[in-house]
């Protein structure tokens, strides 16, 4: 009994050293005035995964995805390159700002989902971004989108589902998604689909948000739009219902809205807005949805 003892705390000591050492962090720009703009946020929490088995896991829900077409009805990027050049330039604006820790290493695709019924993006492990054409239409402007692309991006780039991951899947630590059957890796691939973050694992999500538009072109406090024009056709932004599925896997923080606003005044990094017509033919390029 004691020799299982002692072994349980050498590998848990080994685990927490090995996550230790490969943990690594971007940290925020300084704001102008010099006050910590994100005092109260909590940082990522305990993860086990290295960072390779975050880009398996990214890739393997790519593969599944791309093979439910009924499901996930990818818009071709071919037939629709200006739709597509417009979402990578604001993805690859938001990467200059050079406050993503894992800029170079995750692969950042982009995908969207022609279905203009709901309002939802996801980003997986490693940087697999998946925005919906419901989402896209919706919004009103590119600083609004611009938002809500950052705060996926930050879900990816502080790991938090392989953190949720290390509670709920404490195999795939070891045996990573090559140890899995088909259906244990749709199952899996589903899980992180509809993953629904921890509210600390949001609040820190949209105060990256913020801070990676800080260094770009965008209001930095679009994110907050989007929740506000939720409030304002009347749909609760802290709750589920039938057309923004975005609520349904990202629970709300406490007073979302004013959090973003409080954090980009602290950046001072609201004065400034991307005009409204270029947003408005990029989602006229885009055909209704079957």
């Amino acid at each position: 009994m004691k020799y299982k003892i002692l072994s349980t705390l050498l590998l848990g000591a080994v685990l927490w050293i090995g996550y230790s050492c490969g943990k690594k962090e971007t940290p925020a720009p300084e704001s102008p005035t010099g006050k910590d703009c994100l005092e109260g946020v909590k940082g990522s929490k305990f993860n086990l995964f290295g960072v390779q088995k975050d880009l398996d896991l990214g890739k393997q829900t790519e593969i599944e995805i791309l093979s439910s077409p009924a499901e996930f009805p990818i818009l071709d990027s071919a037939s629709h390159a200006s739709a597509y050049k417009f979402l990578y330039d604001m993805r690859d604006e938001i990467l200059r700002s050079k406050q993503l820790t894992y800029e170079s290493e995750f692969v950042w695709k982009l995908k969207i989902i022609h279905d203009d019924s709901t309002l939802n993006a996801f980003c997986t492990p490693g940087g697999y971004i998946f925005v919906y054409t419901g989402l896209i239409k919706y919004l009103d402007t590119e600083d609004e989108l611009a938002g809500v692309l950052g705060h996926e991006m930050a879900h990816a780039d502080k790991r938090h589902s392989t953190e949720a991951m290390t509670k709920q899947y404490p195999l795939l630590i070891t045996t990573g998604v090559l140890g899995l059957d088909k259906n244990q890796l749709a199952n899996l691939v589903t899980s992180l689909i509809q993953l629904s973050y921890s509210r600390d694992n949001e609040a820190e999500a949209d105060a990256y948000s913020v801070v990676y538009l800080s260094k770009t072109k965008y209001k930095c406090s679009g994110g907050a739009g989007f929740f506000q024009k939720l409030i304002n056709d009347g749909m609760d932004p802290c709750g589920s219902n039938p057309l923004a599925k975005y609520t349904s896997t990202h629970p709300c923080p406490d007073n979302r809205v004013e959090k973003f606003t409080s954090i980009a005044n602290c950046y001072e990094c609201t004065n400034r807005e991307v005009g409204s017509s270029a947003y408005l033919t990029f989602k006229n390029s885009i055909p209704k949805s079957n």
